[in-house]
């Protein structure tokens, strides 16, 4: 059984920033537009997000983006620019208009941990309120978990083949300048070391890392001077770029400008684990046993697995990390799985579609474990609403997954800012570790927990 999320104080929310409410479909409004006209849109609803499958050759993915949804949430908000924007461009009638201008989501939101492990089927995030509030928050939930929980699962994958090494993440040139910021919030979740980049720093509290690249180097006369130069400004626990013209001339310069007390130095090209060999000798026969070996240049989770046995220090990673590493998107859906019905009852709904099928009704969901305390299932807990939702486990060998992160339109703060960083790196260090040790390995195989279901009632 795993230590649940961090026990600190509330972290403060986040500094109030422009309306989001337009980051959505263009379908969300129309439908709440139909809904407001036939009397349904006020209907009490759960909406769930899961997902029907795991990427190809994934055994678990990571939930990540949670705390920047809810960050999210209180700016989903629609100002006069909102407004007017969508009158002009006749997307809604006069009357959803006004609903919009006071729209505010007083709902309720559950869900996994962010940083725990999922599955198919897992129920990481459940939204109730009624259908005109919740049903506009579907592509905005959407667009952040997908893209955050892609990259927390590559870089899950990329720090176990990394082991006790540190991951750095630098791949902010690769993306889009805000997924950027949240690709290395994920990583971080998924224990990466630090970011090179700097707004996501600032906004999450992450550990910023960077010295210099090869433009340095290029712009003095020679590699010695540029050594100089970074040493002289950054001292010599920096990182030195060796690999700019000849590696072993670069690593002989570098220890002799900046001592046997050089921090490190960096390899950026060729076959890094023929190189990362001989620099190591080469830095103990100068003395300099104590300096480092970082690496960079393409990594991914199976690079990073093939040079566990050269003496690399610390990995660099930028391209395979922003882009999923393969799988660019979990694939999660948001779905309406009940309702309140004509006479005022929640009812289950669910999709027949071919290949889209969906279950229907409030979901509860617990880890079960084994006498080894290690993972062994993945439990949905299904059955009549009034059961479902009050169920609690009355087991040991079973962990509720689901905590509560927005009461009432109230966002619960813990799980936001750099606060919110902090616990879900926590909860994916617990979650991992508890998953069977088959779990991390990288060739293609079945998801790591099989998901069953337990029906009450």
């Amino acid at each position: 059984m795993t230590a649940s999320p961090l026990d600190l104080p509330a972290a403060p929310l986040p500094a109030v920033r422009p309306s989001v409410a337009l980051l959505t479909d263009r379908y969300e409004l129309t439908m709440l537009q139909a809904a407001l006209a036939d009397g349904t849109a006020h209907r009490h609803c759960v909406f769930e997000v899961f997902t029907r499958r795991l990427p190809p050759g994934r055994r678990y993915g990571v939930l990540a983006g949670t705390g920047r949804v809810l960050e999210a949430l209180p700016h989903f908000r629609f100002g006069d620019a909102e407004l007017a924007y969508l009158e002009r461009a006749d997307v809604v009638d006069a009357r959803t208009l006004d609903f919009l201008a006071g729209y505010r989501f007083t709902g309720s939101v559950s869900g996994y941990a962010e940083g725990e492990a999922f599955f198919p089927g897992s129920p990481v995030l459940q939204v109730e309120g009624s259908f005109a509030e919740a049903v506009l928050l579907e592509t905005l939930v959407l667009s952040i978990l997908n893209f955050d929980s892609a990259i927390a699962s590559a870089a899950s994958r990329m720090t176990s083949a990394a082991v006790d090494r540190p991951i750095l993440e630098m791949g902010a040139r690769r993306a889009n300048e805000q997924a950027a910021v949240a690709a290395a919030r994920a990583a971080v979740i998924a224990g990466f070391a630090g970011t090179s980049n700097l707004e996501a720093g600032m906004r999450y509290g992450l550990e910023t890392i960077g010295t210099a690249a090869h433009a340095f180097t290029l712009l003095h006369d020679d590699e010695r001077s540029a050594f100089e130069s970074q040493v002289a400004a950054l001292g010599k626990g920096t990182t030195l770029l060796v690999d700019t013209y000849d590696v072993r001339r670069g690593v002989e310069t570098a220890v002799d400008v900046a001592g046997t007390g050089l921090g490190a130095v960096r390899l950026d090209s060729g076959d890094l684990g023929v190189q990362a060999v001989e620099v190591r000798k080469q830095l103990d026969d100068l003395g300099a046993h104590r300096t480092r070996i970082v690496v960079t240049s393409d990594l991914d989770e199976y690079a990073i697995a093939a040079l566990a046995a050269a003496p690399v220090d610390v990995y660099g990673v930028g391209t395979s990390l922003v882009t999923g590493s393969g799988a660019p998107t979990c694939g999660m859906v948001y779905k309406l799985v009940a309702r309140e019905d004509a006479s005022g009852v929640l009812k289950p709904v669910a999709k027949a579609s071919a290949n889209k099928i969906t279950s229907g009704g409030r979901k509860a969901a617990a880890r079960r474990y084994g006498d080894d305390g290690r993972a062994v299932e993945e439990v949905l807990v299904i059955g009549p609403e009034e059961l479902v939702s009050v169920w609690t486990p009355d087991g040991e060998d079973l962990r509720p997954l689901l905590v509560p992160l927005v009461v009432e339109g109230a966002v619960d703060s813990r799980w936001v800012g750099a606060y919110g960083v902090q616990n879900a790196v926590a909860t994916h260090r617990h979650s991992r570790a508890e998953l069977p040790r088959g779990a991390r390995r990288l060739s293609a195989g079945d998801p790591a927990l099989p998901t069953t279901e337990l029906r009450l009632g």
